[in-house]
């Protein structure tokens, strides 16, 4: 598996966009409050209905759910529609992990100039890429040119109904 070059401290331009970045990480503080939740042992039918089932399966903490890394973890909402066939959504809310590395095929969060967009890394002939999953937006090639840090890596998607 390849590993992107963007790695959490490294960028192609100037340090001050971490830098910026790093003081706001630090300014958070973490509760460890849990709100545990019930979590039935009934699948949902998406089809046909089924009988209901009242058995209670356990108690769900979203935190422990979405949260594997609380200190590298922090959520950011979407806006635009150039990621929808990955399922993001204008106002979705994405959790993003710092901690893990962004390999091919992750979506990642990236401030390019200074501007941030969630896109797709990926690797197409030795070149690096931001792709967007809709085909109305161009791909970003990834280039020393760029003023380019990677946030983070999206492992879940909130999306309201």
């Amino acid at each position: 598996m390849h590993r992107c070059p963007i790695c959490w401290g490294s960028l192609w331009g100037s340090a001050n966009i971490y830098q910026k970045l790093n003081t706001i990480f630090e300014s958070v503080s973490f509760q460890k409050h849990k709100l545990l939740l019930p979590l039935y042992g009934a699948k949902v039918a998406a089809g046909f209905p089924s009988p209901a089932d009242d058995h209670l399966e356990k108690t769900l903490d979203l935190n422990e759910l979405l949260v594997k890394k609380p200190a590298a973890t922090f959520f950011v909402r979407a806006q635009g529609d150039s990621m929808l066939g990955a399922g993001i959504h204008p106002n979705d809310i994405l959790v993003v992990d710092r901690s893990i590395d962004p390999v091919p095929g992750k979506i990642v969060i990236c401030a390019i100039n200074g501007e941030l967009t969630v896109k797709r890394l990926q690797r197409d002939k030795g070149q690096w890429q931001l792709k967007s999953e809709n085909p109305d937006y161009p791909d970003i090639a990834i280039h020393n040119d760029l003023e380019l840090v990677v946030w983070g890596v999206v492992t879940n998607v909130i999306h309201p109904l």
